[in-house]
């Protein structure tokens, strides 16, 4: 079975993966799965360039084919921010609730369309021959005027998306993959994998 490595250590992200990638014929691996724990330095300014330095990263350091998401939150009424800069948005160990909040009270003033935010998720795919190949992936919705639900992780208590009436953090996880900016970005990916693979 051919081994494909995502390049994370978060289980909640490799949870969503495994569940919108389980009809393919790969062991999907985690950095922890393969023992890899060495700091990458994310320098790149979109999400395209920290997802192809955290692919090729680690597809050098290991030998196998390896995915890498490189994801955020968009919040126009902040310039795009926090952007690129999501994960570690006020400081890496600022919990989530935190860093809800403040984007939260930030848009205080802000309303309707004001709230306008997008998640973008792009996956890059380093192959062992060097090729690259990436996936951009988006979902378009509103940041809520407080923290609602307990599901999903990061951004998600905060993400408003209109025409399902709750945040992505009240979605069940079948209904969130079906329309993520992550799920979509997936499943164009394994679309150009198994061509990859065939």
């Amino acid at each position: 079975m051919r081994k494909i490595i995502f390049a994370t250590s978060n289980e909640g992200k490799m949870k969503e993966i495994r569940e919108i990638l389980e009809d393919l014929d790969i062991e999907l691996l985690s950095l922890k799965d393969v023992g890899y724990d060495a700091d990458i330095i994310e320098d790149g300014e979109t999400f395209e360039e920290n997802a192809i330095i955290k692919a090729k990263t680690v597809m050098e350091a290991i030998g196998e084919m390896v995915l890498a998401d490189d994801s955020g939150i968009e919040v126009d009424y902040l310039d795009k921010a926090p952007g690129v800069y999501s994960a570690r948005f006020l400081g890496v160990n600022t919990s989530y609730t935190e860093k809800n909040q403040y984007i939260i009270d930030k848009l205080a003033k802000a309303k309707d369309n004001e709230r306008s935010a997008r998640f973008v998720c792009v996956i890059a795919c380093a192959f062992p021959n060097g090729e690259v190949i990436t996936t951009r992936g988006t979902i378009e919705g509103l940041i809520s005027n407080k923290i609602i639900g307990t599901g999903g992780f990061g951004y998600d208590p905060i993400f408003y998306v209109p025409e399902y009436q709750c945040t992505t953090a009240q979605m069940s996880s079948e209904q969130k993959n079906q329309i993520s900016h992550r799920g979509k970005a997936l499943r164009d990916m394994k679309e150009l994998i198994i061509d990859r693979l065939a």
